[in-house]
């Protein structure tokens, strides 16, 4: 079967951090190297997409956007990609069940940041999306309280792991998540486009 994105040995786990990145910064490169550790993954990979449906202004040009992530986020073991633009798709679900299909023996784990949790319920199929893979949650500035009574995260609370055990996320059936504290960077990306960092 065809691959559009990296090459991926069967049994990898990989974590898929999603998003515009628009533009990467500091607090990506920081959860996802949370994710490497605490989840202990042996990929993650960044797929920038091409648009955010929850989100009236486009981003950037993804040309753009991918050079940057690629000159921000130098590591062996994370990978930046633009497959969301090579199959096509355009929600979550829609990525991961592609990905799950073209990429049957690899142990995918969803990544997000605790303030998307906290609107996760808005997202397209959210529950297909919470059914179907582990959901890693890393800690952002002042969002670890808000996701955690988010309606995602009371509607599964029975599902949630805690602690050390987010180590095994990529092993367990989902549904199954896990919300990670520790330490944050405080930026965003939409403070630095506020900023004039990014015009």
């Amino acid at each position: 079967m065809r691959h559009f994105g990296p090459p991926a040995a069967p049994g990898l786990q990989i974590g898929l951090l999603g998003g515009s990145f628009d533009p990467p910064h500091e607090g990506h490169v920081h959860i996802t190297m949370e994710a490497l550790r605490r989840m202990r993954l042996d990929r993650v990979w960044w797929l920038v997409s091409p648009g955010n449906p929850l989100k009236s202004r486009g981003p950037a040009q993804i040309d753009r956007r991918m050079a940057a992530c690629r000159e921000l986020m130098r590591h062996p073991r994370v990978e930046v990609t633009d497959i969301e633009s090579r199959l096509g798709t355009r929600y979550t679900a829609d990525t991961l069940s592609q990905l799950m299909r073209v990429y049957p023996r690899v142990r995918f784990v969803w990544l997000m940041g605790a303030d998307n949790l906290a609107s996760f319920h808005r997202w397209e199929h959210w529950d297909w999306i919470i059914e179907n893979a582990p959901i890693g949650v890393l800690a952002r500035p002042d969002q670890h309280v808000r996701a955690g009574l988010s309606p995602a995260a009371r509607a599964y609370r029975h599902y949630r792991v805690q602690g050390r055990s987010a180590a095994g996320l990529a092993l367990l059936p989902a549904p199954a998540w896990s919300l990670l504290v520790g330490p944050t960077v405080r930026i965003s990306s939409t403070e630095l486009r506020n900023n004039g960092v990014w015009p």
